[in-house]
C-alpha cells in the first residue's frame, strides 16, 4: 500500500447526511380550523407583526425575541422540517424522543435520550400555549408564540419574574440555548445580545422582510447564576475559550502483532516537523454525536480532529492538531489538514443544519486558522467534497460530504472569508470577463435533485448546474471520474462533476444572454448567470499551460520526485505515488491558483515510531488550482502564471502574502503601494510612467530579495511576472 486511505472505511458511519436529508418527503400537518394561522404570506411584513404581537403577548422585549429567533433560524420556518439537532421552525423548537446510536464495536444500534432529554421544547411549548406540536412545527406564527412563552417562563425562573429591563433577560437566554454547560449557553447568549447590539435584516420565505433595529444593551450576566451551569472542567484542549470543549481521545492502539496494523491516526509533530497545515476539511457524518466519537474510538481506521454536536454546538477534540488524522481520504490533504466533523441528524428527516453548530464551528475554524496560518477563503476551507483522489480510481470514489445543503456562503461570512475587491471596469460586473466567485443566493437557489432515481424535494442548495452550452436543455457537463463512457452528466446529488460551488473560484471567459461560462475540469462550462446573480467578479492569481504545450496533466497530490527518497531508506512500495487524475487542461485555459508548495510525503507506517517517520521533500514544486468541484495540483515547471495588466501582479503579492513569505508587513505594503502607483498610471494610459515605476518596482523586488525580505519563491515567481510586463508594455510602447 503506497499511501493511506484508511478513511475509506469508514462510508458506514459517513454515507454522507444527504441521503437521509434528501429522502424524506415533506408532509405537511395543517393546522385545525380551530387553530387557524393568522399569517398572511401576501403580506411581506407578516413576520416582522407576529414577532411584534407575540411579543405584547407574553411580555418578552421584541428584540429578545427576534435576536433569538435569529440565532437558531436566521428567521427561516424551513417548511416545518427538523434540522440536524431535530428543531423545528423559526424559533427552532426541538422533540427528540430517542437518538439513535452506533455502539463502541459500531455493529449494532443502541438507543440514547442523552444529550437530548433537556431539550424536548416543543412539546413543552405547545403545553403552555395548549396547542398540538405539530402545529407549532407547521405554523410559523404559532412557533414564534411558542418560542416566546418559553421565554416567559425561562425568564421567572432565572429572575423570579417577567423583567422589564432588557438587560435582565440574559439568564432567559441562556436558558433557551438549551446547554447546561457554562461556557455553551453563555456563547449562545452573548450572540444573541450582539446581534441586538448591531441589528439584523433578512428576506426569508415567501418574500417576508424581517428588520431588527439595533438598540445599544450591556447585558446583566448575573441572572444566568440561577441557572447553575456546569463549568468547563477539562482545559487540555485545542479550543477557543468560551466554547464547550472536551478531550475525548480516538483510539490509537495497536490491532494485532503487525507493527503495521494500528490505527486510528499517526503521530506526527506538525508544523514543527515540517508538514504544514494548511487546510481545514469540512465534514458531516450520518448519525448522532456520540456515534462519530464511539466510531473514531473503535478498531475503525478513522478518525478526525473535532467532533462539532448540532443541538448545541458542544466540541469533541479527538486528535490533537499536531497529529494526522485519517479523515480526508487522501494522505497528501490528511498531513497537511485538519478535519472537523458535524453531527448530520439526529432524527429521521432532517433537512437543514442548526445555526448553533455553524457558529460554534466558525468559531473553531477562525481560532485553528489563527493558530496555523490558514487562509479564511474556500481554497482553504474544504469541503470533503471538495477533497481529490490520488489516484484516477480513488477520484471516482471521493465522498461528497457536507453536501448540497451545507450553506457554505453563510458559513463563511461567520468564519469572517472575505473575497479580494473586483477589479475596476467600464460597465456592468456581470457582463465583463475575469476571475468570478460562485455565488448563488442559497436560500432562493432550489435546483432539482435525484437520489437514486428518485426525485427529491426541492431545498435551499449551494451549487450551480454546469452545462455543455448556454441553454438550460443543452446536456449537464460529463466528468470523466463519474461518466467514465463519456455519458452525460445527471441531476443525482452524487453527481458531484456537473456542480460548482458557493465560494469556489473560476475563470469566467464568455457571456451568451444570461450564460456565463468558466473553466472547469478541462472543459467550457456554461451556467446560468442573469446579471452576475449567481457569481461575483473578483480578482485571483491565474496559471495556463506553458507555451508550446497542447495540454498538461492534473494531480490528486503535490508528491516528491523519485529522487528525493533516494538517501531516505524508504522501500519504493511505501513511497507517495505520483500519478495523473483523470483529466488534462488544455492549452490557453486558465484556473485560478495559489502556491507554489515544494513538494512532500509523510512517511508514517508503524505503530508508535514517531522517531522513525520522515517528511521527504521533494525539488518538483505543485501551484494548487480551483479545477472543478475539487481542488488539484499542477507542477509549477508546467504552467505559467497568466499576467496581462499590473492588477495580475498584485494578485500574485496577494498569494505571498496569504503563504506568509514576507518578513514584514512593512516589506509587502511598500510591494503594495508601489504596484498601486504603477496601476494609476496604467489606467490612465500613461505606458511610459507605468515602464519607469515598474522598473522601479523589479529594484525593489532586488533590494528586498538582497535583504531577505522575501522568500525565495516569492522573489523567483513576482521577478518572472514582472519582466513579463515589462515585456508587455515595451511592445505596445
Amino acid at each position: 500500500m503506497t499511501v493511506k486511505l484508511r478513511s475509506i472505511q469508514y462510508a458506514s458511519i459517513v454515507l454522507m447526511m444527504a441521503v437521509s436529508m434528501f429522502a424524506m418527503s415533506l408532509n405537511h400537518v395543517e393546522a385545525t380550523e380551530d387553530t387557524d394561522s393568522d399569517f398572511n404570506t401576501e403580506d411581506e411584513d407578516a413576520l416582522q407583526h407576529a414577532f411584534i404581537d407575540a411579543s405584547e403577548e407574553f411580555n418578552v422585549p421584541v428584540s429578545i425575541l427576534m435576536s433569538v429567533a435569529y440565532n437558531e433560524s436566521r428567521w427561516f420556518h424551513h417548511n416545518g422540517q427538523p434540522s440536524g439537532s431535530g428543531g423545528y421552525g423559526i424559533m427552532h423548537l426541538i422533540q427528540v424522543d430517542h437518538v439513535s446510536d452506533t455502539a463502541a464495536k459500531g455493529d449494532i444500534e443502541t438507543e440514547t435520550n442523552e444529550p437530548y432529554a433537556n431539550l424536548n421544547t416543543l412539546e413543552e411549548a405547545a403545553e403552555l400555549l395548549d396547542l398540538d406540536p405539530e402545529i407549532l412545527k407547521n405554523d410559523p406564527v404559532q412557533n414564534i408564540r411558542g418560542g416566546a412563552a418559553l421565554l416567559e417562563s425561562y425568564a421567572k425562573e432565572t429572575v423570579g419574574e417577567v423583567p422589564t429591563n432588557l438587560a435582565d433577560w440574559y439568564g432567559a437566554v441562556a436558558k433557551y440555548s438549551g446547554s447546561e454547560n457554562e461556557a455553551q449557553a453563555e456563547s449562545f447568549s452573548n450572540r444573541v445580545y450582539e446581534t441586538i447590539q448591531e441589528g439584523a435584516e433578512n428576506t426569508v420565505e415567501d418574500g417576508q422582510h424581517v428588520v431588527l433595529e439595533p438598540e445599544n444593551v450591556t447585558p446583566n450576566r448575573e441572572t444566568s447564576q440561577a441557572l447553575d451551569l456546569n463549568e468547563n472542567k477539562n482545559i487540555q484542549v485545542n479550543c477557543p475559550s468560551g466554547l464547550n470543549c472536551e478531550y475525548i481521545p480516538a483510539n490509537y492502539e495497536l490491532y494485532s502483532d503487525d507493527l503495521s496494523d494500528y490505527g486510528n491516526y499517526d503521530l506526527a509533530n506538525r508544523p514543527d516537523d515540517g508538514l504544514d497545515i494548511r487546510y481545514i476539511v469540512i465534514h458531516n457524518t450520518e448519525g448522532s454525536f456520540n456515534s462519530a466519537v464511539n466510531w473514531f474510538q473503535d478498531q475503525s481506521y478513522v478518525s478526525a480532529q473535532y467532533v462539532i454536536r448540532s443541538s448545541d454546538g458542544k466540541i469533541a477534540e479527538m486528535v490533537k492538531p499536531e497529529h494526522v488524522a485519517w479523515q480526508a481520504g487522501n494522505w497528501y490533504i490528511n498531513a497537511h489538514s485538519i478535519g472537523i466533523e458535524h453531527e448530520g441528524f439526529a432524527v429521521e428527516g432532517a433537512t437543514w443544519f442548526s445555526e448553533t453548530m455553524y457558529h460554534e464551528s466558525a468559531e473553531l475554524v477562525k481560532y485553528l486558522a489563527e493558530r496555523h496560518d490558514i487562509p479564511l477563503n474556500r481554497e482553504h476551507i474544504i469541503g470533503h467534497d471538495n477533497v481529490p483522489g490520488t489516484s484516477p480510481g480513488t477520484q471516482t470514489s471521493m465522498h461528497w460530504d457536507p453536501g448540497t445543503f451545507w450553506d457554505w456562503n453563510h458559513y463563511m461570512d461567520l468564519v469572517g472569508a472575505e473575497d479580494s475587491e473586483p477589479p475596476k471596469h467600464e460597465g456592468d460586473a456581470w457582463e465583463a470577463n475575469g476571475v468570478v466567485t460562485i455565488n448563488p443566493d442559497f436560500q432562493t437557489n432550489e435546483p432539482p435533485l435525484t437520489h437514486q432515481g428518485e426525485e427529491l424535494e426541492p431545498q435551499p442548495s449551494n451549487f450551480v448546474y454546469l452545462h455543455t452550452e448556454p441553454s438550460s436543455v443543452s446536456p449537464l457537463i460529463s466528468d470523466p471520474a463519474i461518466h467514465s463512457e463519456g455519458t452525460e452528466g445527471t441531476i443525482e446529488i452524487t453527481d458531484w462533476g456537473n456542480k460548482a460551488v458557493a465560494g469556489q473560484h473560476f475563470v469566467r471567459v464568455d457571456r451568451s444572454g444570461d450564460w456565463s461560462a468558466i473553466y472547469y475540469g478541462g472543459q467550457k462550462a456554461w451556467f446560468h448567470d442573469p446579471h452576475g446573480n449567481h457569481s461575483n467578479l473578483t480578482n485571483g492569481m491565474m496559471i495556463t499551460p506553458k507555451e508550446g504545450k497542447d495540454s498538461i496533466p492534473v494531480y490528486g497530490t503535490a508528491y516528491p520526485e523519485d529522487a528525493a527518497y533516494d538517501e531516505t531508506g524508504i522501500p519504493e512500495w511505501q513511497r507517495g505515488s505520483i500519478e495523473p487524475l483523470q483529466y488534462t487542461i488544455p492549452a490557453d485555459q486558465m484556473y485560478v491558483a495559489n502556491g507554489p508548495y515544494q513538494s512532500s510525503y509523510y512517511y508514517s507506517k508503524l505503530y508508535d515510531q514517531l522517531h522513525n517517520n520522515q517528511v521527504v521533500k521533494g525539488t518538483d514544486e505543485y501551484y494548487q488550482i480551483s479545477f472543478n468541484h475539487r481542488i488539484a495540483f499542477v507542477k509549477k515547471s508546467d504552467v505559467d502564471i497568466v499576467v496581462t495588466s499590473v492588477n495580475d501582479n498584485k494578485e500574485v503579492v496577494r498569494n505571498f502574502d496569504d503563504m506568509g513569505d514576507f518578513t514584514s508587513e512593512e516589506n509587502l505594503r511598500a510591494l503594495e503601494m508601489h504596484l498601486n502607483s504603477v496601476q494609476h498610471f496604467e489606467n490612465g494610459g500613461q505606458e511610459e510612467k507605468v515602464l519607469k515605476h515598474l522598473k522601479g518596482f523589479e529594484i525593489l523586488l532586488d533590494h528586498q530579495n538582497a535583504n531577505g525580505d522575501l522568500s525565495d519563491s516569492a522573489y523567483e515567481v513576482l521577478k518572472a511576472t514582472t519582466e513579463s510586463l515589462l515585456t508587455q508594455f515595451e511592445d505596445v510602447e
